[in-house]
C-alpha cells in the first residue's frame, strides 16, 4: 500500500465530509468549489499554517507530532476509529519501507483454542484480514456457509463479496459490506506491508465492483463490538451481540464472542444449532475441515 496516497485520499475524504456550519465557520456566500471545508479552513481550525497542512494533505505525515495530529483530528471531527487510523498512517510513514510488521497469524496457541472450546456461545479468533483463524464448534456451525466454501483460509470479506450464498446469510447486507471494507481499510493503514492483505484487497477490487466502490470511500472501523443479524440455512434468523477482545500475547488477533438475549428466539436458534453441530456427521466434517486448514 502507498502510504502517501493513503494519507492524501483519507484526509481529502474526511475534509469533504465536514461543513462550515458543523465547525462554527460562517459561510461567505457564493458557490464553494470543494465539498466540505477548504484547506485554509482546516489549517485555521488546527492552528497550523496553510502551507504545513497542505504538505500533510499531500501525503507527508513523516515527522508530524502527536499534538499536530490531534489538532488535525479535531479540526476534521474524526471519530475514535478515524483518529486511530490517522495515527496508524503516521506511524507507518515514520517507520518507512525498511520496517516490516509480521503478517497476521494463521494459527492460535493451544491455550487460546482451549478458551474457545470452553465457551458456550459461538466464538472464534480473527485477524485483520478477516480470516477465521480458529473457532469453537458452535462458531463453526454458525459460520457453516463460510466453511462450505472450499477456498482457504475462511475469510469473511471474500465470502461477503464473492460468494453468492452471502446474500442470504447477511440480513444487513449493505451494513455488513461497509463494516468489512472499513475494517480492512483500518488494517491496511496499520499494516501496509502485509502482502497477503494487499493481495486480498487486490483480488476483491478486481472481482467486485461493490467492494471497489466502498474501498474508495476511505471509511475505517475498528472491530470491537456490535450486532449481527444473520439468516442461517439450518436454524433461520439469528440476532447476536458480539464483543471483540484483542489478544495481547498474539498481536493482530482478536477473540470474538457472540451471545443472544436469554430466552429469545435467537437463543432457541443457537440451542438448536448446538444440537445440529453435535451430530456425528457434523463432527466428522468439522474434523476433516480442521485437517484441511
Amino acid at each position: 500500500m502507498d502510504n502517501r496516497s493513503e494519507v492524501r485520499e483519507f484526509l481529502v475524504s474526511r475534509r469533504g465530509k465536514v461543513t462550515p456550519d458543523q465547525v462554527g465557520l460562517a459561510a461567505h456566500g457564493g458557490t464553494r468549489r470543494v465539498p466540505g471545508l477548504r484547506r485554509r479552513e482546516v489549517a485555521e481550525l488546527a492552528g497550523v499554517s496553510v502551507e504545513y497542512y497542505t504538505q500533510l494533505e499531500r501525503g507527508s505525515l513523516r515527522g508530524a507530532s502527536e499534538s499536530v495530529l490531534d489538532a488535525v483530528a479535531r479540526a476534521l471531527r474524526l471519530n475514535e476509529d478515524e483518529r486511530t487510523h490517522l495515527f496508524d498512517l503516521a506511524r507507518a510513514a515514520n517507520a518507512g519501507a525498511a520496517v516490516r510488521r509480521r503478517s497476521a497469524a494463521r494459527r492460535v496457541r493451544p491455550g487460546i483454542q482451549q478458551i474457545l472450546d470452553g465457551q458456550l456461545s459461538p466464538a472464534w479468533v480473527g485477524n485483520g484480514r478477516s480470516d477465521v483463524v480458529a473457532t469453537n464448534r458452535l462458531g463453526r456451525a454458525l459460520n457453516s456457509p463460510l466453511f462450505d466454501d472450499p477456498v482457504r483460509p475462511v475469510n469473511h470479506a471474500r465470502f461477503r463479496f464473492l460468494n453468492p450464498r452471502a446474500v442470504d446469510f447477511y440480513r444487513d447486507w449493505d451494513l455488513a459490506a461497509r463494516d468489512i471494507v472499513a475494517v480492512l481499510r483500518a488494517e491496511a493503514g496499520k499494516n501496509p506491508h502485509d502482502q497477503e492483505l494487499t493481495g486480498l484487497i487486490g483480488e476483491l477490487c478486481t472481482r467486485s465492483e461493490d467492494f471497489c466502490r466502498l474501498w474508495a470511500a476511505h471509511d475505517v472501523r475498528l472491530h470491537r463490538s456490535g450486532i449481527k443479524r444473520l439468516h442461517h440455512p439450518v436454524v433461520g434468523d439469528v440476532d447476536l451481540s458480539y464483543e471483540g477482545l484483542e489478544l495481547p500475547s498474539d498481536p493482530g488477533l482478536v477473540l470474538f464472542v457472540y451471545t443472544a438475549e436469554p430466552a429469545s428466539s435467537s437463543q432457541q436458534a443457537l440451542d438448536l444449532l448446538a444440537s445440529w453441530a453435535a451430530t456425528p456427521a457434523r463432527q466428522e466434517q468439522a474434523e476433516q475441515e480442521q485437517r484441511r486448514s
